[in-house]
């Protein structure tokens, strides 16, 4: 399969994806944070949502994508969407409108990704403030669920994709809004803060590329009389 993980500049449901086998790519307007610049395009996803295009993967190497994305799995910021930050939106009680027009711009975004022209997508993002009208999500999910014991809600819009299975239940013993590392400072906090678990990513790739693949086996069988 051809994957496209869109504004994921960790790598981590791209390389687990490269571990099954499919040409998966990262893209983010940072460059990789990852260990494989070979499997990362540093430019703007939205030129190349649609497939059926060329880029250079931060190596230097040229790629052709001959058709449209198999499956597409995006990240978009959520600074400015995240219900998490709704004190800055509303200093004193009074509706901030730079940040709430950030927040629409994110939005517009979020729906470009979500909408664009592949028969795959699932996009990521927490739960948004109610005042940005937010699609409705098609699941909710916690690292608790695929063997991490933190608490972080996560909410994901799925396109032709099955809701993803929890894997290993742990009991949650840490809240990422609380302390530990996940709320400790430095320049790479965000980035941090951003980065899929790895258990999350396992499942990702494990089930949907699974899914996806059972679907082309089925349309390639020969239709018997």
């Amino acid at each position: 399969m051809k994957v496209l993980l869109a504004c994921e500049e960790s790598q981590t449901v791209c390389i687990e994806f490269r571990r099954l086998g499919h040409e998966a790519y990262s893209c983010d307007i940072l460059e990789t944070s990852g260990l494989y610049p070979e499997w990362h395009i540093k430019k703007d996803v939205l030129n190349i949502l649609g497939g059926k295009c060329e880029f250079y993967t931060q190596d230097g190497k040229l790629h052709v994508i001959n058709t449209e994305w198999d499956l597409i799995i995006g990240f978009p910021p959520c600074t400015y969407l995240s219900n998490a930050g709704a004190r800055h939106l509303y200093p004193n009680g009074v509706l901030n409108e730079e940040r709430y027009q950030k927040g629409l711009e994110a939005k517009g975004f979020f729906l470009k990704i979500l909408n664009a022209e592949c028969e795959h997508i699932a996009v990521e993002n927490p739960v948004s403030s109610r005042v940005y009208n937010m699609p409705p999500h098609t699941q909710e999910i916690q690292p608790y669920q695929f063997g991490h014991p933190q608490k972080k809600k996560t909410r994901l819009w799925l396109k032709n994709l099955p809701c993803l299975t929890p894997t290993n239940i742990v009991e949650p013993t840490e809240n990422c809004h609380g302390a530990g590392w996940y709320t400790k400072g430095g320049k790479d906090r965000q980035r941090k803060r951003s980065k899929t678990f790895l258990g999350i990513a396992k499942a990702m790739a494990e089930q949907w590329s699974e899914y996806i693949e059972n679907i082309k086996e089925a349309k390639d069988e020969p239709i018997r009389n």
